[in-house]
């Protein structure tokens, strides 16, 4: 049952947390109706929610915002996509020469993969990637300084990005907690958006490696702008309809 219009933003949008928390997802037309308000009011909420971290904007409405999760955390989520994601970008993976890679569980599972490498130089902020390129043939792992962020695992912070500055990549490899076509890539934390920005402006290209469960959300940090990648690579096939929003602006493998 529709309650009264007259509702303020304030209201409107305390109403909104209350359904996210009974229900765990707000529905823009379910939403409109229950608060008496248009669809478009509803968006506007929902962005001037989304603006202060306390929703994230999926398809139809919102659910809650990612937190930051532990490297096993993010390890256990999507594991069959995120190795056919790695057997994908192995070929972007120079074979010589010093790459980056971020502390994404992702990355982990391209690192591990590894056997074409002849001396390539791996910088990473992720302690479980450094040790993951460590066992690979032709390949020296660099970790990048800073302090570890607890709720992520991954190395952040001036010093880190001091270090991820001091040198020159053939090519940065990453993933992200959320993408979108408008907002590009975001992060959990505004530490990890700030490295990857760093890696990303040193780097002669940028490879986004994300899972399509992913694909139009966004996390509390923005990262790099869709332009600003190079290449995409997901589970999808390249022709998949739910990449038409991408297609314009990356390769997409």
């Amino acid at each position: 049952m529709a309650i009264s219009s007259s509702l303020d933003a304030e209201s409107r949008r305390s109403r909104l947390l209350e359904i996210l928390g009974a229900e765990g997802r707000i529905t823009i037309s379910d939403a409109a109706e229950t608060l008496g308000v248009s669809e478009m009011t509803l968006r506007r909420d929902l962005g001037d929610l989304e603006s202060l971290g306390q929703v994230r904007r999926v398809r139809g409405g919102a659910v809650a915002p990612l937190q930051p999760q532990s490297f096993s955390e993010r390890s256990s989520k999507q594991a069959a996509a995120k190795r056919l994601i790695a057997q994908k970008a192995q070929c972007l993976v120079p074979r010589e020469g010093v790459c980056a890679f971020d502390a994404s569980s992702t990355i982990g599972v391209l690192l591990s993969g590894l056997s074409d490498a002849a001396d390539l130089t791996v910088v990473t902020n992720s302690a479980e990637n450094f040790r993951a390129a460590e066992d690979r043939p032709g390949v020296t792992p660099v970790l990048v300084g800073g302090h570890r962020e607890r709720r992520t695992d991954s190395f952040v912070g001036p010093h880190a990005s001091l270090a991820a500055a001091s040198l020159h990549y053939s090519a940065f490899m990453t993933s992200a907690a959320a993408l979108d076509a408008e907002w590009g890539s975001s992060e959990a934390t505004a530490g990890e958006a700030a490295l990857k920005r760093v890696f990303h402006e040193h780097a002669d290209i940028t490879v986004l490696l994300v899972d399509s469960s992913k694909l139009n959300s966004r996390a509390v940090a923005r990262a790099l702008g869709l332009e600003e990648v190079d290449v995409l690579v997901t589970e999808l096939d390249p022709s998949h309809p739910r990449l038409d929003a991408y297609r314009p602006a990356v390769e997409l493998l």
